[in-house]
């Protein structure tokens, strides 16, 4: 198994340290652009997804997360903003431990901080990939550099093993492409293997 951007603590050692379930409803808010960053959150079951918007209210997805990952850690670390919001696409239940308890389990576990570090220097690696692909002209290039970033959240490293949670018009928000570049490439890296698309779902 490869080392994933997300991390899955073990719901016993979170409930330990106060950890808390909280159930949301689809579209349920969990946290909003500009709020402080005051909780650890882990899915224990559930989507959500993590968007902002421009200036003319387009929305940016930035991922879509499920069960056993976590999600605004990396906030946790740094006396800041959130810079997207977090809202449930179905409804979802989250194990949600407060941040002072939280940076007592990692101070006491240092098997898990190291994990945790690992984690924030994949994402950040994978990001900076993606960021290196986005200025490329070959748009096979900005949405391998894309796929390869939302695969890094997500377990197995098989091929066609990834099911993109992202419509075509998503994906081209993302990439600064067109939807029908988006949809003509999606076939053309179909044909070389890349990828599979099985009743409009891509698997990567």
């Amino acid at each position: 198994m490869k080392t994933i951007s997300c991390m899955n603590i073990e719901p016993d050692i979170l409930y330990s340290y106060g950890g808390e379930i909280k159930l949301y409803k689809q579209h349920d808010v969990i946290y909003r652009e500009g709020d402080h960053a005051t909780f650890y959150y882990q899915i224990v079951k559930g989507k959500i997804k993590l968007n902002s918007y421009n200036e003319e209210g387009k929305e940016f997805i930035h991922n879509i997360i499920g069960e056993k990952q976590s999600f605004g850690d990396a906030m946790i670390f740094v006396e800041k903003f959130y810079v997207m919001n977090a809202i449930c696409l179905s409804d979802t239940e989250i194990i949600k431990l407060p941040k002072n308890r939280f940076i007592e389990l990692l101070k006491n576990n240092p098997e898990i901080s190291l994990e945790m570090n690992a984690c924030l220097s994949q994402r950040l690696y994978f990001k900076a990939i993606m960021l290196q692909s986005m200025s490329s002209q070959n748009p096979i290039v900005r949405l391998e550099g894309l796929l390869n970033y939302l695969k890094s959240y997500h377990e197995g490293d098989c091929a066609h093993s990834f099911a993109v949670e992202l419509t075509r018009q998503q994906i081209a928000n993302l990439t600064g492409l067109r939807v029908e570049t988006v949809i003509r490439t999606l076939k053309k890296m179909e044909h070389q293997g890349k990828l599979k698309i099985k009743e409009r779902k891509i698997l990567y």
